[in-house]
């Protein structure tokens, strides 16, 4: 029982070190995006290094469950024997949960980044293809004049 609790405190261990490396690489996606400027390449290279951290995260998360549904009749039973093991995990849980938490907060702000930086790149597409209209249009406009027609509003005075 007590390997089967270390193992468990274990899993806890590299979740935790997992949920640290995906706050690093929110980070990075972060600084991919500030000041209005993007770094896609960086931002590509987070978004592929946290998605082989989540797999990760969830094969930890199935063997932690797995392991627990194992033993957790008998830990409630002999609740009073592991009292210290018990309350380590439940510490690191808790340090689980707070990361967990962190993570969101920080998704969400890089969710507003990039839809700030998004926005801004539309508004200048629009603005460009605004421009260009505005140009193609004198041409087009300035094409169909004749230089006689300047010599004929002279001609009327």
């Amino acid at each position: 029982m007590k390997s089967q609790l270390t193992i468990l405190s274990e899993s806890m261990d590299q979740k935790i070190k997992v949920l640290l490396e995906i706050q690093e690489y929110n980070r990075k996606q972060e600084e991919a995006f500030k000041n209005g400027e993007a770094d896609l390449d960086s931002f590509d290279e987070a978004v592929e290094e946290k998605g082989k951290l989540i797999e990760k995260l969830t094969r930890l998360d199935d063997g932690f469950e797995a392991l627990y549904e194992g033993i957790s009749k008998e830990l409630s039973e002999n609740r009073n024997q592991y009292a210290t093991e018990i309350k380590e995990l439940q510490n690191k849980i808790a340090r689980v949960t707070e990361l967990g938490t962190s993570i969101q907060a920080q998704e969400a702000r890089n969710k507003k980044l990039i839809e700030e930086y998004f926005r801004g790149a539309r508004a200048g597409v629009r603005q460009n293809r605004q421009s260009s209209k505005a140009a193609y249009d004198y041409y087009k406009s300035m094409s169909g004049v004749t230089l006689s027609s300047s010599r004929y509003m002279d001609q009327k005075k």
